[in-house]
C-alpha cells in the first residue's frame, strides 16, 4: 500500500496517479472534496437553469438553454462515476440535495459555507429573467474554463482527463453566455438591466475562485491537485471578462476584486 511520503514525493516529481489504490487516505479525502465540488455545483448549476429555459425569448435560445442543461448533468454523471470507484453511490448522491432550491435574492454569503451539498454559493443565488440568466452564464461560465484548466492539470489522471473532456464543451457554454447577452442587447434590452446584473453576479462568481490560504488548497498544492492559488486564477479570469464587458458598454463593479474566505475553488 502506498505511503503518504512516498506519494507527496511522486506527484511532486510529475507523476500522476491512475486508481483508487495508488493513493492515501488523506489524498482520497482532498480529491473527493474536489469531485463533490464540481458534481455538486453542475447538479445545482444545471438544475437553476432548467428553470430558466421557459424565460428565453425565443425556441433556438431555449434549445441552447436545453442543451446546456443536459450536457451539465451529463458533466455531473462523468465526475460522479469515478466517485463510485471510491464508494459513492450514485443513485444516493443524486437524490441527497434539492438541486434546484435558492436563497433570497438579498442574501450574500460572500465565501461563507452553507450546511449540506458542496456546490460553490453562487448557485444558492436565484437567476431573476432571461437577462440576468445570460449574464451569469457569460461570467460564470469563464470562471469554470479558468478553474477546469487548473485542474487538468492535476495528479489524479482519470479525474484531469475527464475534466480536459469537459472543459472543450464548458467553453462553449462561456461562448453562448456571451452571445446571449449580444442577442438580448442587440435587440434593445435596457443596458441598464444587464448592468445590474453585471453588478449582482459579478462579485458572487469572484468569490467562487476561494482563498489560496486556505487549509484545503494548501493540501490540494502538497498533493498536485491544484497549483495556482486565488490570485492567478481570479486575474486571468478579469482578464477575460473585463473586455467581454466593455464591448458590450458594461463594466465591471469596483469592489469585486476583495480578499476571499475560506471557500475552495471549484472545479
Amino acid at each position: 500500500m502506498v505511503d503518504e511520503e512516498g506519494l507527496v514525493g511522486f506527484v511532486a516529481g510529475g507523476g500522476r496517479l491512475s486508481a483508487p489504490d495508488n493513493v492515501t487516505p488523506r489524498y482520497r479525502a482532498e480529491l473527493m472534496r474536489l469531485m463533490s465540488i464540481f458534481v455538486d455545483s453542475e447538479m445545482a448549476g444545471a438544475s437553476g437553469f432548467a428553470d430558466c429555459i421557459n424565460l428565453a425569448p425565443g425556441l433556438k435560445e431555449r434549445i441552447t438553454a436545453t442543451h446546456i442543461v443536459l450536457q451539465k448533468l451529463d458533466h455531473a454523471r462523468q465526475v460522479l462515476g469515478l466517485m463510485e470507484q471510491f464508494g459513492a453511490n450514485m443513485d444516493q448522491y443524486v437524490g441527497a440535495h434539492p438541486w434546484s432550491s435558492r436563497l433570497d435574492r438579498s442574501v450574500n454569503l460572500g465565501t461563507r459555507r452553507m450546511d449540506g451539498d458542496m456546490r460553490l454559493n453562487v448557485f444558492h443565488y436565484p437567476i431573476n429573467g432571461w437577462i440576468d440568466a445570460v449574464v451569469m452564464n457569460c461570467l460564470m461560465g469563464q470562471a469554470t474554463v479558468v478553474q477546469l484548466e487548473e485542474l487538468t492539470n492535476g495528479s489524479y489522471q482519470p479525474f484531469a482527463d475527464t475534466l480536459a473532456a469537459i472543459l472543450a464543451i464548458e467553453k462553449r457554454h462561456a461562448e453562448l453566455g456571451e452571445h446571449g447577452l449580444r442577442v438580448a442587447l442587440e435587440k434593445g434590452h435596457d443596458r441598464t438591466d444587464a448592468q445590474a446584473s453585471v453588478n449582482y453576479w459579478y462579485p458572487r462568481v469572484a468569490d467562487s475562485f476561494g482563498s489560496s490560504t486556505s487549509d484545503h488548497f494548501a493540501q490540494h498544492r502538497k498533493y498536485g491537485l491544484r497549483q495556482k492559488g486565488r490570485e492567478v486564477l481570479l486575474a486571468r479570469w478579469q482578464g477575460i471578462v473585463h473586455p467581454i464587458l466593455s464591448r458590450f458598454g458594461l463594466v465591471a463593479p469596483r469592489d469585486a476584486s476583495h480578499e476571499m474566505g475560506e471557500q475552495v475553488s471549484l472545479q
